[in-house]
């Protein structure tokens, strides 16, 4: 048993999704979860500042004696900061590989799209990994810069006429390219899901990588023997770089919890 928090960060709210499925898988566990809100997004960053910033996450998540590191942003997963990794004496993981392997399930005419940020995009991870899995595969990739902000400033209603504006422009080619299966490549997406399931319709499966992270580290721990075996539910801190308030309504809001004294700013670039 390892009573040690799990260690959790995002540019942003988006890392949220995979805090509300851990707490549903392994409501035991503690939780550090850090929002880099003072730099969203990462998305459109280049690829040396999205490694600097993530190191910095990584350090402070170190700080607070985690078992386990989670980058819960597709952005992070897709540029990782490698040489930190390496060093670590912990468990890592990011979101992009568990999500390629549940899109390769999910897909029954192998035809594949993926919305995410410009920089997860430009560096063409997930169709790597997609393709390493699934032979001759068709991916769609579509960059979506605009949703991150929206999300970010609480237009996250399922009937929200700007979030359904710019997302009907977004999905239009993965209708007229015929995906069955849809990767929501950055984890602030799936705050909108409901609001992306209506556009693509029932019959296209959407896969939230956060969520299948949660699901890699449940199995991660349960195999090493690290869960917190302990009978009373887990606690989770919050972190952010920038407001409180706006972060603990909005991730208030999707985890339908009160974070009410549960957020805490931090200066991340002291890390």
């Amino acid at each position: 048993m390892d009573k040690r928090a799990i260690g959790v960060f995002d540019s942003g709210l988006g890392g949220i999704t995979a805090v509300r499925q851990l707490k549903q898988l392994m409501p035991h566990e503690n939780i550090i979860y850090f929002g880099d809100t003072s730099r969203v997004p990462y998305g459109t960053r280049s690829r040396e500042t999205i490694q600097k910033y993530a190191a910095q996450d990584i350090r402070f998540l170190l700080s607070q004696d985690v078992k386990i590191i989670i980058a819960a942003c597709g952005t992070v997963s897709a540029n990782p900061p490698s040489e930190t990794i390496e060093t670590l004496e912990i468990d890592f993981t990011g979101v992009l590989l568990p999500a390629a392997q549940t899109a390769c399930s999910a897909t029954k005419n192998r035809r594949i799209g993926i919305i995410a940020t410009p920089a997860t995009i430009r560096s063409g991870a997930y169709g790597k990994a997609i393709r390493s899995i699934l032979h001759n595969p068709v991916i769609i990739g579509k960059a979506c810069p605009l949703f991150v902000p929206l999300v970010e400033n609480g237009y996250i209603g399922r009937d929200n006429p700007v979030t359904q504006l710019v997302a009907k422009e977004y999905l239009e080619v993965m209708k007229a390219e015929r995906v069955d299966t849809l990767i929501l490549g950055c984890t602030h997406y799936p705050l909108i899901e409901e609001l992306i399931a209506d556009i693509m319709g029932p019959e296209v499966a959407l896969v939230s990588p956060g969520a299948e992270a949660a699901k890699y580290v449940q199995a991660l721990l349960t195999n090493k023997g690290m869960l917190n075996e302990e009978d009373t539910a887990g606690e989770c801190r919050y972190f952010v770089s920038d407001d409180i308030a706006s972060f603990a309504e909005t991730a208030g809001i999707f985890l339908q919890d009160d974070l009410s004294g549960q957020v805490e700013k931090i200066q991340i670039e002291t890390y």
